[in-house]
């Protein structure tokens, strides 16, 4: 009798113990952060024009690594103008790589500051078959960029901490952001209030349609932040066509929290700012660029310190993708393009257009862009390509009132602007023919997924 009972102890003892081993929820949270220097060597080609000096500041490619929810989950944010196509998805592959996890649970992300690079494998590769100078999409340093990147992950994963919360924390920034596009009585666009603007008409209309908050989502080790994410909408120009790489003042606001929370890494996106620049407050002088940054600063100290933490398990982290096809603008033409690319015609390469063949090609080959919401208990951080307007930012803040949403445009830079449908017939710069890569379709498919990404 007893050797019987010993056995069974034995049977349900084995039983239980793999059970136990098949459990996700027996692992912990931990956050690994990475930092590299992105600053593109001098002589070099940035977006528009040559590295001439690396600048006092430099350019940064930082993020984090979520382990313990499943595979590895990578955020990234890069001082650059854009990331497009083929570069995309090589940022994304070698993350996924280094972190040992899949391309869908990376989000890569540029800020898309000015006196930066501009990346797009696929331009460089449809250029250099053609005989035609790369130029901005010259390929080799930034191939070296994800290299480090790649290392730095690998390297900090060891390191990772352990995360028992997240802090949420948002604030209105103060006279930063406004609405590029000004409206006549016919409810057309009548001027351009650029990210800099000297028309004092201009500057002295309304802010217009913004969000002003900064949104702060942090990572916690008991009472000690590990890494601080910040959100905010608006382009990150102050003035630019210097030759120098700059991270702007997104970039300067970001290394001043830095300073003032040296023991957490502070990781900046750009929100859903294709339509919102500084113009209202920046004559383009260059004493503005630390002005505004002291404001945004000033935000997200306010944000930081209305952050409210809650305890987190990995039962309450989710990651969520939603494929979307985005219809190309029909003016776009893959057979004008390919004439031009043929005829070897230079300003085939300084107008863009091989960034734009590609994404056509992609289009046309089926290629969909992955949309993805990072679920953290009660705060969701959506990830979204191009340089989409406002209002998809403030529609899904609309879509969850109960939740604490925030928002990193940029992503794949492909499609470039994303206006909603009717400012498509409002006329203005960022809906004109050499602006957005997208039909006004588009608001429909961009829509319909955040609503599926934010459902529970």
């Amino acid at each position: 009798m007893l050797s019987r009972l010993a056995a069974f102890a034995f049977v349900l003892f084995a039983w239980v113990a793999t059970l136990h081993a098949a459990e996700p929820s027996g692992e912990s949270l931990r956050v690994a952060t990475f930092d590299v220097d992105a600053t593109p060597p001098v002589g070099s080609m940035m977006a528009y024009d040559l590295a001439k000096e690396p600048g006092e500041l430099g350019l940064r490619a930082r993020g984090i690594v979520l382990l313990g929810a499943g595979e590895p989950i990578v955020l990234c944010a890069v001082d650059w103008i854009g990331i497009a196509n083929e570069s995309h998805d090589a940022f994304r592959e070698a993350l996924a790589k280094a972190a040992g996890g899949s391309p869908e649970r990376v989000a890569v992300h540029s800020l898309h500051q000015h006196d930066a690079p501009e990346s797009d494998f696929s331009a460089e590769r449809l250029l250099n078959d053609a005989g035609l100078d790369p130029r901005q999409y010259a390929g080799h340093w930034q191939r070296q960029v994800i290299t480090r990147l790649a290392a730095a992950v690998r390297e900090a994963i060891p390191q990772a901490k352990p995360v028992t919360h997240v802090g949420v924390g948002k604030a209105d920034v103060k006279e930063v952001a406004s609405n590029r596009r000004i409206f006549g009585p016919d409810g057309k666009v009548r001027a351009v209030r650029y990210t800099s603007c000297q028309d004092p008409d201009l500057r002295a209309a309304p802010e217009g349609t913004i969000d002003p908050q900064v949104s702060l989502v942090s990572f916690w080790n008991g009472d000690q932040p590990v890494a601080v994410l910040s959100y905010y909408a608006t382009h990150p120009q102050s003035y630019y066509r210097t030759g120098v790489p700059n991270p702007d003042f997104p970039g300067m606001a970001r290394f001043l929290r830095q300073s003032h929370l040296p023991e957490a890494l502070h990781v900046h996106f750009t929100g859903a700012g294709g339509n919102i620049g500084a113009g209202k407050y920046n004559d383009g002088s260059p004493a503005n660029r630390l002005i505004l940054a002291e404001r945004l600063a000033d935000g997200m100290r306010r944000a930081w310190e209305t952050t409210e933490r809650a305890p987190l398990a990995p039962s309450d982290v989710g990651w969520i993708v939603e494929p979307v096809a985005l219809p190309p603008a029909e003016h776009l033409s893959i057979g004008q393009f390919k004439k031009q690319l043929m005829d070897r015609d230079p300003m085939f390469a300084a107008k863009n257009e091989a960034t734009k063949l590609a994404w056509l090609q992609r289009c046309a080959a089926g290629h969909q862009i992955e949309l993805s919401c990072l679920k953290l208990g009660q705060a969701r951080i959506l990830h979204l390509p191009g340089e989409l307007f406002v209002e998809y930012q403030l529609a899904a803040k609309a879509a969850r009132p109960d939740l604490f949403v925030s928002m990193a445009a940029y992503g794949d830079y492909a499609p470039f602007y994303i206006g909603t449908a009717v400012a498509y017939e409002e006329g203005g710069y960022e809906t004109q023919p050499t602006s957005s890569n997208v039909a006004p379709a588009a608001e429909q498919v961009l829509l319909t997924a955040i609503h599926k990404l934010l459902e529970d």
